[in-house]
C-alpha cells in the first residue's frame, strides 16, 4: 500500500506545492454528474486528447487521452474514474497489446493523480510506464476512485482498485479514435498499492471482466494481508502510510468513523493527507507510531478488521498467469506477506511465477519491472508459462 519509486522523493515532495497550485484536468472535461452515471462498467463518460511526458519536457512519439470512465465502488455502486490511455504513434494497424497500469502510492489530493503529472512529467513511475509503451503496448493508468474525480481516494481498499483496472482496459478498447480492440490481448501490472491493485484484478477478472483477454498479471511489493501490514509499520518507516490506509478504508467504509479515533495531531495529519502528495521524506515522518495520533486504534476494533480482511489477496486463484515478485528485505511490505500470497494463490492451484529480490521495496519497483515486462512480452507472443509453485 505504500511507496514505490527510487527516483527523487526530494523532486517529488518539492513538487507537491507546485502541482497542488497548478495542475488541473483538461479543461474540456465536465465535472462527474452527480448521482449514479449512465452505461456499463468500462464506458467512456467523457475523453480528451492530452500528452504523455515521462520527465519534465520529454517527448514520446505517443498519443494520449484523458478519461472518465464507469466502474464499480467497493460496494457495488456504479461510479466515475479518470484515468489516461496512452498509444503509441507507430502507424501499427490492427490489435496491439494493452497493459493496464496500476501505480504506486501518490497521495489523497486529486493533484496527485498520474494523470494530472502526465502532460507535466512529473508522475513517477511514468519512466516505467514508457518502457512499456517503447514495446508497441498500449498502456491504459487508472487513477484510482477519488483522484481526479469527486470524492475522496479510497486508498488500499482491493476491490475498488482492482475494478477500476479492469475498467481502465475495457475504457481504452471502447476510446473512439484509440484504434484499439476488444479483442487485444491484455496484461495487468503494477506494484505496491499497484501490486494490491493488480493483484486483486487478477483474482476479480473471471467474475467482472471476463471478456477482457487477460494473458497474465505481473506484480510486485503486494500488501496482500493489511492489518499484518500495519503491525509492521507501526513504530516503523512507514507509519504515517498506516493513518493514509485508514483513511482510505474510511473513505471507502464512512460507518468506519475514524474521525471519532482520532486526536488533534491524528486530524491535523489527516487533513494534510487529504490535501496533499506523498514524499516518504514527508508522510512517513510524521510520527512513529498509531498511538500518536490516535485515542484508541481503530485497528484493534472487529468493524475495522472485518473492512480491510475484506482487501485481502489470496482467497481466490487468478485464472490466467501471474508473475509476483517481492524484495527479501522490503522496509515497507513484509516479505512474509508477498511470500504468503504466493502459498496462497499456489494452494488454490493458480499459475504463479514467483521470485524474491535481495532489495527493499523502493528499489525493487525498478529492478522488478523489466523482468516483469519480459514475462508479460512472452505471455503476449503465446509462450506457455508452466510457474514455479512446486
Amino acid at each position: 500500500m505504500y511507496l514505490r519509486h527510487p527516483r527523487s522523493h526530494r523532486r517529488l515532495a518539492a513538487a507537491v506545492g507546485a502541482l497542488t497550485l497548478s495542475l488541473a484536468l483538461p479543461q474540456a472535461l465536465a465535472p462527474a454528474a452527480a448521482g449514479a452515471p449512465a452505461g456499463k462498467p468500462g464506458d467512456i463518460v467523457s475523453s480528451a486528447p492530452t500528452s504523455f511526458h515521462p520527465l519534465p519536457g520529454q517527448p514520446t512519439n505517443t498519443r494520449a487521452w484523458h478519461v472518465e470512465y464507469r466502474s464499480t465502488t467497493a460496494t457495488g455502486a456504479p461510479n466515475t474514474v479518470s484515468g489516461t490511455v496512452i498509444v503509441p504513434d507507430d502507424g501499427r494497424r490492427g490489435p496491439r497489446p494493452i497493459v493496464t497500469y496500476a501505480v504506486g502510492t501518490v497521495g489523497l489530493g486529486d493533484q496527485c493523480a498520474p494523470s494530472a503529472g502526465f502532460p507535466h512529467g512529473t508522475t513517477v513511475e511514468a519512466s516505467l510506464i514508457n518502457q512499456v509503451v517503447r514495446r508497441g503496448w498500449a498502456v491504459a493508468v487508472t487513477d484510482y476512485e477519488g483522484l481526479g474525480t469527486p470524492g475522496d481516494h479510497t486508498y488500499t481498499v482491493g476491490r475498488a482498485e482492482g475494478q477500476a483496472v479492469l475498467d481502465a482496459a475495457r475504457a481504452a478498447q471502447r476510446l473512439p479514435g484509440a484504434g484499439l480492440s476488444k479483442d487485444s490481448p491484455v496484461g495487468i501490472m503494477g506494484y505496491s498499492q499497484g501490486g494490491q491493485a493488480s493483484g486483486w484484478a487478477a483474482e476479480l477478472h473471471a467474475s467482472y471482466a471476463p471478456e477482457l483477454k487477460v494473458k497474465g498479471t505481473a506484480t510486485g511489493g503486494v500488501p496482500a494481508d493489511l492489518l499484518k501490514t500495519a503491525d509492521f509499520n507501526n513504530g516503523n518507516v512507514g507509519a504515517g502510510l498506516v493513518l493514509m490506509a485508514a483513511t482510505g478504508q474510511n473513505a471507502a467504509f464512512p460507518e468506519l468513523d475514524l474521525d471519532r479515533y482520532l486526536n488533534d495531531q491524528g486530524r491535523h495529519h489527516v487533513d494534510f493527507m487529504r490535501r496533499n502528495c506523498v514524499a516518504i521524506d514527508t508522510v512517513a515522518g510524521l510520527f512513529k507510531r498509531v498511538s500518536d495520533v490516535t485515542v484508541k486504534n481503530p485497528l484493534d476494533e472487529a468493524d475495522w478488521q472485518r473492512r480491510l480482511r475484506e482487501s485481502d489477496l489470496g482467497t481466490r486463484a487468478p485464472d490466467h498467469p501471474v508473475y509476483l515478485y517481492h524484495g527479501l528485505v522490503d522496509e515497507l511490505i513484509p516479505y512474509e506477506v508477498g511470500k504468503g500470497l504466493r502459498a496462497d494463490w499456489c494452494a488454490k492451484g493458480a499459475q504463479v511465477q514467483w521470485r524474491t529480490y535481495p532489495l527493499g521495496h523502493i528499489t525493487g519497483v525498478t529492478v522488478g519491472a523489466f523482468p516483469a515486462m519480459e514475462w508479460l512480452a512472452d505471455r503476449f507472443a503465446g509462450r506457455p508459462s508452466t510457474g514455479n509453485c512446486g
